[in-house]
C-alpha cells in the first residue's frame, strides 16, 4: 500500500470522525440520546479519560494522558512509515493506519476541544465559542455512538456472575474508537497475513 493510500484512508477517518463529534457536540445537550434502532442509539457523553472513562487521577491526571497519547501517535506513525517503506503486508499497514487514524482523532479532542467550544451541560455548545469549557490539552472526547443490543439477568448457572444484571454492549464510543478497535482486529485475526514470514 502506498504512502498516499495511506494518508487518504487516515483523512477519511479524521474527517468523518470529527464531523460526527462537532455535529452532535453543536446539535445535541450533554447526555442527550435518540434512538435509532431499538438496538442503536446516538448517546451524546463527554469522556475525561480512556475506555469506559477510565482516567489518570490527580490535577496534572488528563495532561499527562493527552502527552502520553501524542507520543504514542508519533510512535504509531514512524512505525507505518517504516512499515510503508519496508513494503510490508497491507493488512499490517491498513491495520497502522487506522489505529494512528483513531488515536489523532481522540487527540485533537483532548488538545483542542476545550478552547473551541463552551460547555454542553445545560446548552447546545458553540463552536468558536468566546467562553471555552476548558484549556489547551484538557478537552473532553465525544462519544455518541450507543448498542446496546441485549439487556437482562444471566443464567444463575453461570458462574461468578450468574443471575447478575447484564447489558451487551454498554460502551458508549466514536469513529477514531471504532478506527482503532477495527485496526487491532485487523492484527488480531489476520494475524499471519499482517506478520508473513518470509
Amino acid at each position: 500500500m502506498s504512502l498516499r493510500k495511506a494518508y487518504f484512508l487516515i483523512f477519511l477517518v479524521l474527517l468523518v470522525d470529527q464531523i460526527s463529534k462537532i455535529y452532535v457536540k453543536t446539535n445535541f445537550i450533554l447526555g442527550e440520546e435518540v434512538h435509532i434502532f431499538n438496538w442503536f442509539k446516538i448517546h451524546f457523553i463527554e469522556n475525561e479519560g480512556m475506555a469506559w472513562g477510565t482516567k489518570i487521577p490527580g490535577e496534572y491526571g488528563k495532561l499527562i494522558l493527552t502527552v502520553f497519547r501524542i507520543f504514542a501517535v508519533f510512535g504509531i506513525g514512524y512505525w507505518l512509515a517504516d512499515a510503508i517503506k519496508k513494503r510490508h503486508s497491507t493488512y499490517l499497514i491498513v491495520a497502522i493506519a487506522l489505529i494512528f487514524a483513531g488515536a489523532a482523532g481522540n487527540i485533537l479532542d483532548s488538545v483542542f476541544y476545550g478552547v473551541i467550544f463552551d460547555d454542553s451541560t445545560h446548552n447546545l455548545a458553540t463552536l468558536f465559542s468566546p467562553h471555552p469549557y476548558g484549556t489547551w490539552f484538557h478537552g473532553l472526547v465525544v462519544d455518541m455512538f450507543y448498542f446496546p443490543i441485549w439487556e437482562g439477568n444471566l443464567p444463575t448457572w453461570i458462574p461468578f456472575f450468574g443471575g447478575k444484571h447484564f447489558m451487551f454492549f454498554n460502551a458508549i464510543f466514536n469513529v477514531a474508537d471504532m478506527a482503532i478497535s477495527t485496526g487491532v482486529g485487523i492484527l488480531l485475526v489476520f494475524n499471519k497475513r499482517a506478520f508473513p514470514k518470509h
